[in-house]
């Protein structure tokens, strides 16, 4: 919840400040290599020193590193803090996967992963409608003060509700085992001294890095829609404000449809493989973008309804899922971390080479929607080849 905010106040940001596309660019490259940082290191750092304190942690400082990029009248007074706030608001992710691993079955997991999806994509959702209506009431600076603030209560309650894992409330642990035999062997919590084994192991299995890249390029499009599907609307259709909110409400709408479905799918009908999940993700979210390429921004209905499918695609895709499987309970937390890692730094690139697609060629924005259904093509040939 406290990165979503940025999206849809970008238009008013732009116009107020006079920020070109490159430097809204930047701000969202700081906030969203700021994440893929933390998503590295917050997953580790989690299996060593708990998993429930790092996240209330993450998320007390998120909250406060909002109210100080609200302060901000530059290009980098809003950029440093909210960059940093891409690292703490990390802190939720991975930790959290690697808790929630720790409670249910693989064949199980599908289901679970498809919880936390929706979970994501209702907060996306409650921020895009929350902060569209206090931009338009109070102003930019509002959405980053106020909306944060229900992330307070979400911490109080998990402090206080959830554990680690079944031992902590004197139930047996799970021992279950991933499909990378030699995560095996390593030492379960010497983390001092073996801190960066996880990492050799994982960033040695070409089956991992092949996965990893995959959620790069669907990045790609997660964040590329999120970041520049507001302006279009706004600067190309001149939709007030509010009506962007509106229609650009279909991408977390879809986002958060689709995960159970596709958990369901794979755990289900499937019998747990995740390969035909991210191939079908990939193949109807670059039809989709194409549609967006094609249809005019005037026709706001036909838009809606592409963005819709083109999240709702997107969020079908298991690589999360397929990471665990690989990883098991155990270092769940550092394989997604490391997975969403990937996923971000591909997402901060996206935001830079869009923008300055945008600002040097005339804003030729059939170009960006392009461009994100050839990243789709593409994790569709790797994960095809690779077999995933």
């Amino acid at each position: 919840m406290g990165r979503f905010n940025h999206w849809p106040a970008g238009p008013v940001m732009r116009e107020q400040l006079d920020f070109t596309h490159i430097e809204l660019g930047i701000i969202n490259a700081c906030l969203l290599w700021g994440f893929a940082f933390g998503g590295m290191t917050h997953g580790r750092i989690a299996e060593a020193y708990g998993y429930r304190f790092w996240i209330v942690t993450g998320t007390l400082a998120s909250v406060a590193l909002n109210w100080v990029t609200s302060f901000g009248t530059n290009l980098w007074t809003i950029a440093i803090p909210w960059g940093i706030n891409g690292y703490v608001n990390a802190t939720v992710w991975a930790p959290g996967i690697g808790m929630l691993a720790q409670w249910w079955h693989r064949s199980h997991r599908g289901r679970v992963m498809g919880l936390i999806g929706v979970a994501a994509g209702s907060a996306m959702l409650m921020m895009w409608l929350v902060t569209g209506w206090t931009v338009a009431e109070f102003g930019w600076r509002a959405a980053f003060r106020y909306p944060p603030l229900l992330m307070l209560p979400a911490a109080i309650a998990l402090f206080f509700l959830v554990r680690d894992r079944p031992s902590k409330v004197g139930l047996d642990d799970l021992h279950q085992s991933g499909t990378i035999p030699s995560l095996e062997v390593a030492p379960e919590r010497a983390y001092n001294h073996t801190a960066f084994t996880v990492y050799k192991i994982l960033y040695t299995n070409w089956r991992f890095v092949a996965t990893s890249h995959v959620k790069g390029l669907e990045n790609v499009v997660r964040y590329g829609l999120t970041t520049w599907t507001p302006l279009y609307y706004f600067e190309e259709a001149g939709l007030s404000i509010e009506t962007t909110a509106l229609v650009t409400v279909a991408l977390p709408v879809g986002y958060l449809t689709a995960p159970m479905v596709s958990g369901w799918i794979s755990d289900v009908l499937l019998g747990g493989r995740r390969s035909p999940m991210i191939a079908a993700s990939a193949l109807i979210s670059a039809a989709a973008l194409i549609g967006l390429a094609v249809i005019p921004a005037e026709n706001v209905y036909a838009g809606a309804a592409l963005l819709f499918i083109g999240a709702f695609a997107m969020s079908l895709s298991m690589t999360s899922t397929l990471v665990v499987d690989m990883a098991g309970p155990k270092y769940a937390a550092t394989a997604s971390g490391i997975l969403d890692g990937h996923g971000y730094v591909y997402a901060g690139a996206q935001a830079i080479i869009f923008a300055l697609v945008l600002d040097t060629t005339g804003a030729p924005w059939h170009l960006v929607f392009l461009g994100m259904a050839a990243a789709r093509i593409l994790s569709a040939l790797i994960a095809w080849r690779v077999k995933l």
